[in-house]
């Protein structure tokens, strides 16, 4: 189970999605957020977690629905997982998929997660994503390095911009990574769809099922 922390949890379907009650996005909404710990007193605040501007944002930026993914370059499940999601929100086309860098799996995924929050700076962000979730191998960083010169990112200008923006990359990752433990994930992929909690990984058509009842939610 390389996507989850704890061994024999297997990602539960439709079964285990929660409906997030009116004021979850609050710290306390899910129990897990402690202000204490993470030195903000609101972890879980609508803006932060739907709205990060430094968070990437891949679908339509103007869409109806939001749906937040925590991944890690090194998941198999977020790997196979990719190609699916992206195809229902292309369909779909008014869903915003915000795409929360969450590297749990060793050093070379906070490297990847780094790496790929560098690319930004030059607008490769995209570019990085997808080169690394497209393989099918365990990433190295020689291997990171090598796709992401293959999709035209500048590596010596990436240097200098982790260099000089390291700090606020590592700023984002502990805020993604202060939301997942905050909603309770337990590992990678996992989701927020509109008011739903998706800890796992759906098929086509149970997300398309979870978008239309986010949005009937979202009326409601």
């Amino acid at each position: 189970m390389a996507g989850f922390r704890n061994k024999g949890l297997r990602p539960t379907r439709r079964a285990a999605l929660t409906l997030i009650a009116a004021g979850a996005f609050a710290a306390g909404g899910m129990t897990l957020a402690r202000a204490a710990a993470t030195g903000d007193d609101e972890v879980l605040t609508e803006a932060k977690v739907l709205r990060d501007p430094d968070v990437p944002v891949a679908g339509n930026p103007e869409g109806n629905i939001s749906i937040i993914e925590w991944s890690d370059y090194n998941c198999p499940y977020c790997r196979k997982l990719e190609p699916e999601l992206r195809q229902v929100v292309q369909d779909d086309g008014k869903v915003r998929l915000v795409l929360k860098d969450w590297p749990i799996l060793g050093p070379v995924s906070v490297t990847a997660a780094r790496i790929a929050l560098a690319a930004k700076f030059q607008n490769k962000y995209h570019q990085a994503h997808d080169a690394m979730m497209g393989v099918s191998s365990r990433l190295t960083e020689s291997r990171i390095n090598e796709l992401l010169a293959s999709v035209g990112v500048d590596m010596d200008r990436l240097k200098s911009d982790l260099a000089a923006h390291g700090k606020d990359i590592d700023a984002i990752l502990k805020r993604n990574n202060d939301q997942a433990e905050a909603f309770g994930f337990r590992g990678t992929p996992s989701f927020i769809v509109g008011k739903y909690r998706v800890p796992g990984v759906l098929s086509m058509n149970e997300f398309e099922q979870v978008i239309a009842d986010a949005r009937k939610a979202k009326m409601n």
